[in-house]
């Protein structure tokens, strides 16, 4: 299919032009909204355009970096290429890069993590800045003007709303049959304007297939054929596999005690290995007629809906493995009817997780033993990848899980330990923590109690003995609430900066 088929709307089509022409448009200095959700639907060609144009104006002696708002990560064709040409500012509010992270924790380039529910709002309440110019990858243009979403929509809606100047990517590679699996809500406002949200079941559908643009602010069309990133995923190793039967033995636990209504509540699931296993084990557990409620439709949820244990799930972006993206491209038929794609800001939005009693797990760095949660800090200073939408759930959700191995980088690291490097989610925020060794229900629980459940449940067998001679030197003097013997609060992450382990 050309473009010109994609591309219905004959306004646009003397706009079309080459990447490299569209990114002339974009000035130096400005707050560049691109689209983009965890590896999918994100701008390909246009950003190493700009990286190019970049490294040029810097050959030249003049100075050319843009900021970058997106709606979570994105691949290395954007992220990677614009950050190797220096052509970063600021970046916001997630990232996964290796070169992007290089340069922020080197201190050569801004990052903003924010909770990505938050993102478009702040954006909306002028908190940001002025957007100059929008890049939002669709799939095509109906002879309307409306645009036909991606493969990820994350917080397309609102840049296209508050840009000034908008780009858009058609993307011809994707198949156009993904029209019709989006449900874009444009009944949000800024306070004092604000209603509720009229949604009260996942599967629930609040808005319309298509996202809007002023047909004025479009200054560019740029033709692009290329698939999202489509990382793979681990196949479940025996730690991964034991953190998921945890959990399902917990929730199946919950079900018998009336705690989790029979049909089991919605489920979000964070990006990576772990959840993926998470995925998987529910795939043999004894639950039926699941629903999803996330950002991310990873591997495991469509394995979900292909054996019918899901009977519906609803997300902002699709990120899938090769041999998943194909399994869906061929059954598209088939997934369209029971996935539905929406902005971030309603997937994550803090009222829904709440209303529809979510069922989050999400990953982590290292808890404490009084269960304070690090999602995004490597000793305490650098950067790994971004708070993402996990505080959105964690706070929220009816029930949440965080989930790491208890130890890493091959048992030098406890991720138990007596003081995080590094607070994301405070102890008030955090239910359930659970490891390949246990899992430890903090609810309703006091901080000594809590911390007793940590390190009898989850902490390695190597660092156990460590962990309870910390807490109970901590109780044997000084305020007995939540007991730490500061100055040694943080040694174990200085022993291992000076030695390379956590070990004594």
């Amino acid at each position: 299919m050309s473009l010109i088929d994609r591309v219905r709307y004959s306004d646009f089509h003397p706009l079309i032009m080459s990447a490299q022409a569209a990114a002339e448009l974009v000035p130096a200095g400005a707050n560049v909204g691109m689209s983009g959700f965890t590896g999918a639907g994100y701008p390909k060609l246009l950003p190493q355009a700009l990286a190019a144009r970049a490294r040029a104006e810097h050959d030249a002696g003049r100075p050319y970096k843009i900021s970058v708002w997106t709606g979570a990560s994105t691949a290395p064709e954007m992220d990677g290429t614009l950050a190797a040409a220096d052509a970063f500012e600021k970046r916001l509010p997630f990232q996964t890069d290796p070169i992007c992270r290089a340069k922020i924790n080197a201190g050569e380039m801004h990052f903003v993590d924010m909770h990505l529910s938050h993102v478009a709002q702040h954006a909306w309440f002028g908190f940001l800045g002025e957007m100059k110019v929008a890049v939002i990858e669709v799939l095509g243009v109906l002879p309307d003007g409306r645009l036909i979403p991606s493969t990820a929509v994350g917080n397309n809606k609102t840049w296209l709303e508050i840009a000034d100047k908008v780009i858009l990517e058609v993307n011809t590679k994707p198949p156009l049959a993904i029209e019709g699996m989006h449900d874009i809500y444009y009944g949000t406002a800024i306070p004092p304007r604000r209603t509720p949200i009229n949604m009260t079941h996942a599967a629930e559908r609040i808005g319309e297939a298509y996202l809007r643009v002023d047909p004025a602010k479009v200054i560019a069309v740029v033709e692009t054929h290329q698939s999202d990133r489509n990382s793979g995923f681990a196949q479940p190793d025996a730690v991964s596999s034991q953190i998921a039967g945890h959990i399902i033995d917990f929730l199946s636990h919950e079900m018998k005690q009336g705690r989790l209504p029979k049909e089991m509540l919605p489920i979000q699931s964070g990006v990576g290995n772990v959840a993926n296993a998470v995925l998987a084990g529910l795939l043999t557990g004894p639950f039926e007629n699941l629903l999803g409620f996330t950002e991310v439709l990873q591997d495991g949820m469509l394995d979900l809906l292909r054996a019918g244990k899901m009977r519906q799930a609803s997300a902002t972006s699709i990120s899938l493995s090769n041999s998943a993206y194909e399994d869906f491209e061929r059954n598209i038929d088939f997934y369209r009817e029971r996935i539905i794609l929406r902005p971030q800001e309603i997937s994550n939005h803090p009222e829904l997780v709440r209303r529809l009693g979510i069922i989050a797990m999400n990953s982590m760095i290292e808890s404490d033993i009084y269960g304070n949660i690090n999602s995004t800090h490597i000793m305490g200073s650098a950067m790994m990848n971004g708070i993402g939408g996990s505080g959105d759930f964690a706070r929220n959700g009816y029930l949440s899980f965080f989930v790491t191995p208890s130890v890493a980088k091959d048992g030098k690291i406890s991720c138990i330990v007596p003081m995080c490097s590094h607070i994301d989610h405070t102890e008030h925020d955090t239910q359930i923590i659970v490891t390949e060794q246990g899992l430890a229900d903090l609810r309703g629980l006091s901080p000594r109690e809590r911390a007793q459940v940590i390190i009898d449940n989850c902490a390695h067998p190597d660092f156990r003995p460590m962990l309870q001679d910390y807490f109970d030197r901590a109780r044997q003097k000084g305020a007995q609430h939540t007991p730490h013997i500061l100055r040694e609060a943080l040694s174990w992450h200085e022993r291992f900066l000076d030695t390379g382990t956590m070990h004594v």
